[in-house]
């Protein structure tokens, strides 16, 4: 009589980044193997999803062979050797185009990585290519499908939006087509396009991740992220980037070692109302949110509902005079001298940047200072703080006012504003659209983060299949 037919070991891509670490350290998977799985993944999926803008597919492979050859000879490098990962498109990358998805610069090839890309080139990780984007990482909340590549879809539904300015980083996690992925975030784009595919996107206490390298948007607001399937793999990837002194000189403690840690006793502050100016959230968001909250209480953490110092619609408001000034400052020649040939939503954006006055620009700073005092007090003697990170569910693209309105109806900008680093994580579906909420802690304190977020998601279900779109 024949045995049974062991079931097939599912493909590579569909790995986390710890398990994938797990195996090549192990020797039972291969850089070059995992790799080609990654590849054919992408060659399967990308045309429907619009993650990549390229694919560098033969520089790919020379940097999987030599990690295989590093790591046969007994040169391990750390948890991230010979993983596949991708990038933003406004992160240089040598000898790789550069576009921020922008007309202007389609010949831009950058000699010299960015400085995130350097230090996990470093670390033995592969990188597969370039993710789309809205034009140089911004723009005015819209989707105007005006731009030389074409948008990422959203892999749960490829009508919907992504959320901005990172798209291809969170559909290209959400899909298996990266193991993880790097972006950047102004006001919520790291958070808000991980919110919109269902993957986990954090942003560290502003100076801790250099941003060497990256085309700017807006000096004072701008500040790298990471993307990843799960909370373990965004603590694999930060523990690398940070290295034992991040860029502000701070001791960096491993952050996977939060992973598995218990929050019973754990203070956590709860923001349920976004204040005046908002919207309430979408009923199945609230509805997620409150079944997420009853199961950190399962957990053992406290909980006690509190108020923010400043509305998010004021800090929304605040993020309208600084941003907008601040990328026209940056921006100023190409608006001048090429502003036919920018997509609609840049060209607005940096136009209605141009008109802020100086007396506007100034008292949302000071708003600003009001806003990070408020949050610093709010925190003291909480180990993290959870709120809602988008208000709507993922909207069809392109549609007014839904698609802003999903944009800009957040509450990612108060912590922008005040400097405090944040997760979005995946807290459930509804009618097949991932919802989210946000996990925000005290300034260097991304331990605590990760660990009530590990433990929330390992009490869950919501990592257990990828998008199929």
């Amino acid at each position: 009589m024949n045995a049974p037919a062991r079931p097939a070991d599912p493909p590579p891509w569909t790995l986390t980044v710890a398990e994938a670490s797990a195996r090549v350290a192990r020797g039972e998977l291969s850089p070059p193997a995992l790799l080609e799985s990654v590849l054919a993944r992408i060659e399967a999926t990308n045309d429907r999803v619009h993650a990549y803008i390229r694919v560098a597919a033969a520089q790919a492979r020379e940097a999987a062979a030599h990690a295989q050859a590093e790591i046969a000879a007994g040169r391990w490098l750390g948890p991230l050797h010979g993983l596949p990962f991708a990038v933003k498109d406004t992160y240089d990358v040598a000898g790789l185009p550069a576009t921020a998805a922008s007309r202007l610069r389609l010949d831009h090839v950058p000699a010299h990585d960015a400085a995130l890309v350097a230090r996990l080139k470093s670390a033995g990780a592969v990188l597969v290519g370039k993710l789309a984007t809205w034009e140089f990482g911004t723009g005015n909340a819209g989707e105007y499908f005006d731009l030389p590549f074409p948008p990422a879809r959203n892999p749960w539904d490829l009508a919907r939006l992504t959320g901005g300015s990172s798209t291809g980083a969170g559909a290209a996690v959400a899909t298996g087509m990266a193991g993880f992925t790097l972006g950047s975030d102004t006001t919520g784009s790291v958070r808000l396009p991980a919110a919109g595919t269902g993957t986990v996107g954090m942003i560290c206490t502003p100076g801790r991740l250099p941003l060497d390298g990256i085309l700017p948007n807006c000096w004072s607001l701008d500040i790298p992220g990471v993307f990843a399937w799960t909370v373990e793999d965004c603590a694999i990837v930060l523990d690398t980037l940070l290295g034992p002194r991040d860029a502000a000189g701070h001791p960096a403690a491993s952050l996977r070692r939060s992973v598995g840690g218990s929050i019973a006793g754990a203070r956590i502050a709860v923001v349920d109302d976004p204040g005046a100016g908002s919207p309430r959230p979408d009923a199945p968001l609230e509805r997620g949110f409150e079944a997420a909250l009853a199961v950190l209480e399962s957990l053992g953490a406290t909980l006690i509902r509190v108020r923010l110092p400043v509305p998010a619609a004021e800090c929304l408001a605040a993020t309208r005079m600084i941003g907008p000034a601040e990328s026209a400052s940056i921006h100023e020649r190409e608006l001048v001298e090429h502003a036919d040939r920018m997509g609609f939503a840049l060209r607005d954006k940096l136009l209605a940047g141009s008109l802020v006055r100086a007396v506007d620009y100034l008292a949302a700073q000071r708003l600003r200072r009001t806003v990070a005092d408020g949050i610093d007090t709010l925190l003291r003697g909480f180990d993290a703080l959870v709120t809602y990170g988008t208000l709507h569910l993922p909207p069809i693209a392109g549609v007014e006012p839904e698609t802003s309105a999903f944009t800009v109806d957040t509450m990612y900008t108060p912590f922008n504003l005040s400097g405090h680093p944040s997760l979005s994580q995946c807290t459930g579906f509804a009618g097949g659209l991932p919802l989210n909420w946000q996990i925000v802690g005290n300034r260097f304190d991304e331990a605590s983060i990760i660990r009530i977020a590990a433990a929330y998601e390992a009490a869950t279900p919501w990592r257990r299949e990828r998008a199929q779109p």
